[in-house]
């Protein structure tokens, strides 16, 4: 007795079925939908031509951000104003990311990053990104969260990435990676603060194990693993920042004497 069998892109017992070809002929072939939404197509022209059974599975891509504001006291001195070393980006850039082995300078404004794993659910990614830091001041162009009073301030995006090291099944094609950010001088009030946001955003479709998985189970899972993750990129960014820029104060007052 001949059998077709069709399964999904990924081994799971529970996700196989048997068509019978003999039904074909008597109109007893039946499939029924089930969740995750499962679609076959039968095609045949003649008897010589064998029959070709297609099997699709629906995913939606599932989408998880985070986003956290930075408020932190900051200490100037005339002469080495916040804004003035704002305005230095490799020094910035080299105070965020201290590790020059996973790092290079592509031109004035960008460098490629070769980034740790990033471990979503059971997943683990590679990522390499282009990062690009530009100053801004006197209100223009300024990201909708950064008031237009702000002197200056320091915007960071990623212009492209990659990923490397793929395994449990990721499609780089479907895989989406965003991560804004900003940071400026807030002399607003009695005293001067570093302000700033970071914005990250991941987008990839669930391989077809993972999207077995309730839907609410998944997205508390990955709002936590999220959130984790660029509360560590804020602390470190803030403290090296910071560490940076007392050293930039020491330098300027070195030069004074």
């Amino acid at each position: 007795m001949t059998e077709v069998v069709a399964g999904f892109l990924a081994p799971c017992q529970q996700n196989y079925f048997v068509c019978r070809v003999e039904n074909f002929s008597k109109g007893k072939w039946q499939v029924k939908l089930k969740k995750p939404e499962l679609q076959c197509h039968a095609n045949f022209k003649s008897k010589s031509q064998k029959y070709l059974v297609r099997n699709e599975l629906t995913v939606k891509p599932a989408t998880y951000s985070a986003r956290i504001s930075t408020d932190i006291p900051l200490y100037e001195t005339p002469g080495a104003l916040f804004d003035q070393y704002l305005e230095d980006k490799p020094r910035i850039f080299n105070a965020m990311f201290p590790d020059k082995h996973r790092s290079q300078q592509l031109n004035q404004d960008e460098w490629r990053i070769k980034m740790l794993p990033l471990q979503l659910l059971i997943l683990t990614v590679w990522p390499v990104v282009d990062l690009r830091l530009r100053c801004k001041s006197r209100g223009r162009d300024y990201p909708p969260e950064v008031p237009r009073d702000i002197t200056k301030v320091l915007e960071l995006d990623i212009t492209r990435w990659e990923l490397q090291g793929l395994n449990n099944g990721v499609d780089q094609s479907h895989f989406a990676l965003i991560v804004k950010g900003t940071l400026y001088p807030d002399r607003r009030g009695n005293k001067c603060r570093l302000g700033g946001h970071l914005e990250m955003n991941i987008s990839f479709v669930l391989p077809p194990a993972l999207a077995l998985i309730p839907e609410n189970v998944r997205n508390s899972l990955g709002k936590g693993i999220m959130t984790k993750m660029v509360e560590s990129m804020k602390q470190k960014v803030g403290s090296s920042l910071l560490a940076d820029y007392s050293k930039f104060k020491r330098e300027r007052s070195d030069k004074r004497v």
